[in-house]
């Protein structure tokens, strides 16, 4: 099974992600990586640490001469703040008065529940493990994932649909969102250069109030065939699978899956993929005639690309805070402010590709099992020519 799990603070030395459960013979390449890293760190309205940050996975294990070994894959990702926050939290007992307080909860971050939960007297270290800093991580897992899914043709990329009130408003295809992806340079990531420009008027008006903005974003797997997921066992189906992956995400409030917002207020007749054959079906006769379901039905792939969207709320930290209280005195304060972005919706739209990536990376192997890319494809090829002859 592939695994993955990260660890280390916002302000510690370095991040830390693991993956395991990768076949061997998977070529893993770090310009790549570090790519997918640099996505991450882009987009209008990120704030100040995203200047100081140049993030970069630093491979300790489980790849030698470019290719994975089969063996769990280490990566680092340096804290390049960390200089700044030796004293302030070091690992060891240190200089308590050199700690650098959060004393007033932050409306809509972990700050509270967490404090509560683990017996805190003030919410740094739930801030320190709760930022979405620690995405970059998981953006580094993902990279690795997204390698394996493109050595069986799977792709996955983002794109941005909404910000605020400014939204794209049509459909974008599949060539428009991959694009995307090449820009050397990353706006809002949205396909449309007036929608883009409305977002970003969205983006300036609550840099003027010192406020913030979310938004949509919308994730695309692009080339997985019909039969990943099932529908035998409800925590196997992979709309649920997905929709866990990506709620996990710092800031998501919703997921989506196809039209399933819009479905809800819909007629059966207006919503479900009418069933065609002899078709253009990408890997079988079967054909449809719209993608109503975002490319699964019964926790199944359908063969349709799978479209999830996620709904990110405006981030919590306000430069002009809201109302909260003293852990100290329990009197009424304005809520404690740390550096933090404006926007992060296309961003958060890279740490979701991540996340599906490595969903659906770990349905694939599986499906398909291997303990090498070589058996891996083997068995996928086999499959694909199955159903093309259904």
């Amino acid at each position: 099974m592939l695994r993955f799990s990260t660890a280390g603070e916002s302000h510690g030395e370095s991040l830390v992600a693991m993956v395991s459960g990768m076949p061997a013979g998977v070529a893993v390449e770090q310009e790549f990586i570090d790519r997918e890293m640099w996505r991450r760190q882009k987009g209008y309205g990120r704030g100040g640490r995203m200047r100081i940050e140049r993030d970069s996975a630093h491979i300790l294990s489980g790849v030698r001469h470019g290719k994975t070994i089969g063996s769990p894959i280490a990566m680092v990702i340096a804290n390049n703040d960390w200089k700044n926050w030796t004293e302030i939290l070091p690992v060891e007992t240190g200089d308590a008065t050199k700690h650098k307080a959060v004393a007033s909860p932050r409306p809509g971050h972990a700050d509270l529940a967490g404090s509560l939960k683990y017996d805190f007297p003030d919410a740094r270290y739930v801030l320190e493990r709760a930022s979405a800093r620690e995405s970059a991580a998981r953006v580094a897992a993902g990279a690795v994932a997204k390698l394996l899914l493109r050595a069986v043709g799977v792709e996955v990329a983002s794109h941005v649909i909404r910000v605020g009130k400014a939204q794209l408003g049509r459909a974008a295809t599949w060539e428009e969102i991959a694009a995307l992806q090449l820009k050397d340079e990353v706006l809002l990531n949205c396909v449309d250069g007036e929608a883009e420009a409305a977002m970003k008027a969205e983006v300036d008006a609550v840099l003027r109030t010192g406020d913030t903005v979310g938004g949509v974003f919308e994730v695309v797997v692009h080339g997985l065939p019909p039969g990943v997921g099932t529908h035998a066992n409800w925590d196997e189906r992979l709309d649920g699978l997905l929709a866990q992956a990506v709620m996990s995400l710092q800031a998501v409030k919703a997921v989506e899956l196809g039209r399933g917002v819009t479905a809800a207020e819909s007629v059966g007749s207006a919503v479900h993929d009418a069933i065609g054959y002899e078709g253009d079906g990408h890997f079988t006769k079967f054909s449809r005639e719209q993608n109503n379901a975002g490319g699964v039905e019964g926790g199944i792939s359908n063969g349709e690309d799978v479209v999830v969207r996620g709904y990110l709320k405006p981030i919590s930290t306000l430069r002009r805070p809201l109302g909260s209280v003293s852990f100290e005195t329990r009197e009424p304060v304005k809520a404690a402010y740390e550096r933090s972005d404006v926007c992060v919706v296309p961003a958060a739209g890279v740490a979701a590709e991540a996340m599906v990536a490595l969903t659906v990376a770990r349905l694939v192997i599986e499906k398909f099992g291997g303990d090498s890319l070589r058996e891996m494809q083997r068995n996928f090829n086999g499959y694909c020519e199955q159903i093309r002859a259904y």
